[in-house]
């Protein structure tokens, strides 16, 4: 009978450290190496989103004309749902809205009609490529378009992701993923609103996710898993002569004085402890809302003096959700 091996161990304190806690492939909105999404509703420019971070690392120019590229390198993008000419369109006005050089962009376009992650032949062949090219980032747009799995299943959906991540791995890689959000889930936590199994949002690094607001504002929020979050913010598709891209709305105080349908600080945290199965922090209320620690802090104030929020020592809850959190008996 053939001798089984254990796995190979190492004392936690033998293992090597991070001379670098937080590596951005772009300065807080995409970790470098990191495999994620960018998700949101129909019509949200989710493709032009994920074409901004394709050119700034291709070329270095900052996203969004405001988030500094850290790691800059080749591009790989398969974009399933437009034409070829379309991407390039795309691509050479975003080009021209970050002042770089188009015909050198270092960005290569899978050509092929199709590439499927459930197809043998197809995994092996995006394998050779990215081998190849050894990309900064590989874009994939989008999923939906890249399996014909059932995206609720988890075990039809985790293998692909897995796939995926030993891409990654193997070739140190960022991925990227755009993905469409489920219907009716515009006030759901961005992660928590993606089309289908919950292992989709637990697989991503980083996530980008988009809603539209009012008009041409769209408004952003970003997830990391080992980073600090940035506040949700405001970009806006602009024309500029012939260029189209996205940009970062600079003062969004206009915005925030005309958009009433977005929800208040104080709903906003409420809907938060709402959709919580056990009292939060006030840090973790902070987290789940993407907002500043003094409106969490004023939202709570306010909801717990009209009696709707209370504190205890496990944190906040809403003052009717007591009987559905399990009680803690002292040992």
């Amino acid at each position: 009978m053939r001798a089984v091996s254990r796995f190979p161990l190492r004392r936690a304190a033998e293992l090597d450290a991070d001379p670098q806690p937080e590596r951005w492939l772009i300065e807080s909105l995409w970790a470098d190496e990191a495999v994620g999404i960018v998700g949101g509703e129909p019509k949200c420019c989710k493709s032009f989103l994920a074409l901004d971070l394709a050119v700034s690392v291709a070329s270095g120019a900052p996203c969004l004309r405001h988030f500094q590229t850290r790691q800059r390198g080749p591009v790989l993008l398969f974009a399933a749902e437009d034409p070829l000419h379309i991407v390039r369109r795309r691509l050479q006005a975003i080009a021209l809205a970050a002042e770089v050089d188009f015909d050198t962009l270092d960005i290569h376009v899978i050509t092929s009609p199709s590439l499927r992650l459930d197809i043998g032949e197809d995994r092996r062949r995006l394998r050779v490529t990215v081998e190849a090219l050894k990309p900064k980032l590989l874009v994939l747009d989008p999923f939906v378009r890249l399996h014909r799995v059932d995206e609720n299943v988890v075990a039809d959906v985790a293998p692909l992701l897995g796939y995926l991540r030993q891409l990654q791995r193997s070739f140190h890689t960022a991925v990227l993923l755009v993905h469409h959000a489920r219907k009716g889930a515009g006030s759901t936590r961005a992660g928590q609103a993606l089309r289908g199994s919950s292992e989709m949002h637990a697989w991503g690094d980083s996530l980008l996710y988009l809603r539209r607001c009012r008009g041409d504002m769209i408004r952003l929020s970003v997830e990391h898993r080992a980073a600090a979050s940035i506040d949700d913010f405001s970009i806006e598709l602009k024309v500029q002569g012939d260029a189209l891209a996205l940009q970062r709305v600079e003062d969004e105080s206009s915005f925030h004085a005309t958009d009433h349908n977005a929800p208040s600080a104080i709903e906003r945290v409420e809907q938060v402890l709402a959709q919580a199965s056990m009292p939060l922090s006030i840090r973790q209320v902070r987290q789940a809302c993407r907002m500043r620690m003094s409106n969490v802090g004023q939202a709570l104030d306010t909801l717990a003096a009209q009696g709707r929020v209370v504190k205890d020592s496990n944190g906040f809850r809403l003052a009717n959700a007591a009987s559905a959190f399990p009680v803690s008996h002292p040992l």
